[in-house]
């Protein structure tokens, strides 16, 4: 069985602070690191934004706890939408994916 091989699903907070376009990018981001390693059930992003050059970008941290990992990636806003710092769990509990923001939980 692969994990977040599944139905993908999203709260709430999700639908109303990330927009569409982050969240295929963190999903995007999950897939990729599939097929390099082992997953974790719990898959965290911390996401800030700061203003470089004129533009907007959203610094995405990408972490699990075991196997242990840890990548950074810096993505351009490509909308108008401002996101918060904030903390996004995806969790896979076999039969479905949940993306959710860290206070939801």
């Amino acid at each position: 069985m692969i994990l977040f091989d599944n139905q993908k699903y999203i709260t709430q907070g999700i639908k109303s602070t990330i927009p569409d376009g982050m969240i295929a990018i963190l999903f995007g981001l999950i897939d990729r690191l599939k097929t390099k390693m082992e997953l974790d059930y719990l898959q965290v992003f911390n996401i800030s934004s700061k203003l470089e050059d004129g533009l907007c970008k959203y610094v995405i941290m990408h972490s699990q706890e075991i196997p242990k990992y840890n990548e950074v990636f810096e993505v351009v806003a490509l909308d108008d939408a401002v996101i918060d710092d904030c903390k996004v769990f995806v969790i896979d509990d076999i039969t479905h994916s949940t993306m959710l923001l860290a206070e939801e939980y």
